[in-house]
């Protein structure tokens, strides 16, 4: 109540059941959002989840990416330094924190006068999950041609 408070919002019941999904459920989309907050607020409409997403997000409650390729995710971690590895098979998303250095993580060899605030760095490579199953699948593969 506090967080949403301090940035001149309104305490309400829909901000707060997205907050607290976002928390406990990081890297979702919106369905995935409007789902998990019905299961609380069964009466809450698509409008109003997106209303408070689109709030927070301004207010720099909650965080918006969308890696290349993908739906747009949420997650409440925020004014931290970090970034995110997704999984080009399942699309799963995890928080990698920065090694070194403070935000952003990186500098431009040449910033062209931009005042750079905020450095993007996405990961992408293979889930532990995917990789297992891609190496049971090959495995497979190997036997029946032997």
């Amino acid at each position: 109540m506090a967080r949403l408070r301090a940035v001149s919002l309104r305490v309400t019941r829909p901000r707060l059941a997205v907050l607290a999904t976002l928390h406990d459920h990081p890297h979702v989309d919106t369905e995935t959002v409007i789902g998990l907050v019905r299961a609380s607020l069964p009466t809450v409409s698509h409008q109003a989840v997106y209303d408070v997403l689109r709030a927070l997000t301004d207010a720099g409650l909650v965080r918006r990416i969308q890696p290349a390729g993908t739906t747009a995710r949420y997650e409440a971690r925020v004014g931290d330094n970090h970034h995110h590895v997704v999984c080009r098979v399942c699309e799963a998303i995890a928080d990698v924190d920065c090694a070194v250095g403070p935000a952003p993580c990186l500098d431009a060899s040449d910033d062209r006068g931009f005042l750079i605030d905020e450095a993007e760095v996405v990961f992408w490579g293979i889930c532990p999950a995917c990789a297992a199953q891609r190496s049971r699948e090959e495995q497979r593969v190997r036997k029946a041609h032997r």
